[in-house]
């Protein structure tokens, strides 16, 4: 029996197909255009993305014929936002993509009528224009729908909402336990929604999906482009929390960093949420029939997408794998410090008005300085993460798993470890997300019988260890103090 897992990301959508061995047997990808209207807003087009997602389907079954697809899994970028037309499934306007930061003012409103406290201990959540409840209010607003979406007649979702409605010709309206907690209306240890954070926003419930547990019956395929009808969709989850399954990171105190678009760094906290004192998000590690796993989760909106900057904007390299050579071209970045917040900070700063910058240039500064320097970025915001980490949990982390697509890069890995002072392990397969929504699928399915035995099967491909003095770490975090504030 195998195992079919969606990947849908910010920049394209990835389709595995796994066997019963946790092996993929064959994977497609196909990317999707991203629109920045103005200046800090990002969108995408919901039929876009729903265009890649079936033409990977289609060759991911072409690559493997005949095989027995005993579930779908789903994986999505999180907060990501999609209203639609119930009745056609048609969105009555772009899906606002997580990294937009149009709401801005919106959460500066909310802020200054002391709502922050509240909405944080109920979500877990910072008022920031990263999540989806802001955004669905501006679409609301600037399409005049209110009164539709009152009757009923309109449907609100994150990407994995979406692409449920579609896969299942529009029977099923539903999201999973990890999306809904990245909406700003979710309450974190009833998994509910909240019908306060619903009333601050102004949002009627008459629009949002059921909330299911991750791998809860999700209902069956019918009419999807090169897929069979009657296939059940067993997994979903969120694409950070998908990696922190796939990642066998079960046990209290195992963390993970996926390298994406982003970076988001992921701490298993068991079954009771910690609030976070320190600028990080508590958030659902992932529900498994009824019974909650939570996390601390520090998110950074740049990480792979700095590296894409380059290649695309700037034009420094040709393909994005180019940039380990050309850093490692050089000793150091010869004092450059860029900051990648070319969409804000994230955590644990959080602050929407910040926008990149590169400090340290000279005369002598060259590309090669430049691709380090980034490199450097990425790991650095890393740190902060980790920092906050310690401190909220009261023990600092020992070991990290990391994944997804820059953590191929070993010049890239080892300046994190060298950044950490931790022991950094990689695993053979580098698409931890949809593997984990593959193994929620199997799980769900039956087709797994237990998490004990996907724990068993994790190992490390490679390991990095720290060759930094104390020294040289202390330089490198100061000068990225003195960087983070002046931009």
């Amino acid at each position: 029996m195998h195992l079919l897992a969606i990947d849908q990301g910010t920049t394209g959508t990835t389709c595995l197909i796994v066997n019963e061995r946790h092996e993929v047997v064959a994977r497609a990808y196909r990317e999707f255009p991203q629109s920045y209207p103005q200046p800090g807003w990002v969108e995408h087009d919901p039929d876009a993305v729903w265009s890649s997602v079936t033409q990977t389907i289609k060759a991911c079954l072409e690559a493997a014929p005949g095989v027995d697809i005993a579930a779908i899994g789903i994986t999505n970028q999180r907060e990501t936002t999609v209203v639609w037309e119930r009745s056609t499934g048609d969105p009555i306007y772009p899906a606002i993509v997580w990294q937009c930061r149009r709401t801005h003012a919106l959460c500066e409103e909310l802020k200054a009528r002391g709502l922050e406290a509240d909405f944080r201990a109920r979500t877990g959540l910072v008022l920031d224009p990263y999540f989806s409840g802001t955004k669905v209010r501006w679409i609301l607003d600037h399409t005049g729908s209110q009164a539709r979406a009152q009757a009923g007649d309109l449907a609100f979702g994150t990407i994995d909402s979406f692409l449920i409605h579609r896969l299942t010709a529009g029977r099923v309206h539903a999201t999973d336990t990890t999306n809904a907690s990245r909406t700003l209306l979710m309450n974190l240890e009833s998994g509910a929604w909240d019908n306060w954070c619903l009333d601050q926003l102004n949002l009627p419930h008459e629009m949002l999906p059921e909330i299911r547990a991750c791998d809860a019956y999700f209902g069956v395929t019918q009419g999807v482009p090169g897929l069979p009808d009657g296939l059940p969709i067993h997994g979903v989850l969120g694409d950070q929390q998908a990696a922190l399954f796939g990642q066998a990171c079960f046990a209290r105190g195992d963390a993970k960093c996926t390298y994406g678009t982003g970076a988001f760094l992921l701490c298993n906290v068991g079954e009771q949420p910690i609030h976070s004192n320190n600028g990080l998000l508590a958030t659902p590690a992932w529900n498994l029939g009824g019974t909650i796993t939570y996390a601390l989760e520090g998110s950074t909106f740049i990480a792979g997408a700095a590296v894409q900057w380059l290649r695309d904007e700037l034009g420094l390299i040709e393909r994005a794998p180019d940039i380990e050579a050309l850093a490692a071209s050089v000793e150091d970045a010869d004092g450059v410090t860029f900051v990648p917040a070319l969409a804000g900070l994230g955590a644990p700063h959080w602050r929407a008005e910040a926008r990149g910058a590169l400090f340290g240039l000279t005369r002598g500064t060259n590309r090669a300085h430049i691709a380090r320097a980034v490199l450097d970025g990425i790991a650095l915001q890393i740190v902060d993460l980790l920092d906050a980490m310690a401190a909220d949990s009261g023990a600092p982390l020992q070991r990290l798993r990391v994944d997804g697509g820059a953590a191929a890069n070993n010049l890239l890995m080892q300046i994190q470890s060298d950044l950490l002072k931790v022991v950094i392990d990689r695993p053979p397969m580098l698409e931890a997300t949809g593997l984990g929504a593959a193994l929620i699928a199997g799980l769900g399915a039956g087709v797994i019988p237990s998490i004990e035995a996907l724990e068993r099967r994790w190992s490390a491909e490679r390991q990095f260890t720290p060759r930094r003095d104390d020294a040289w770490r202390q330089d490198q975090k100061a000068r990225w103090l003195v960087a983070t504030q002046s931009c």
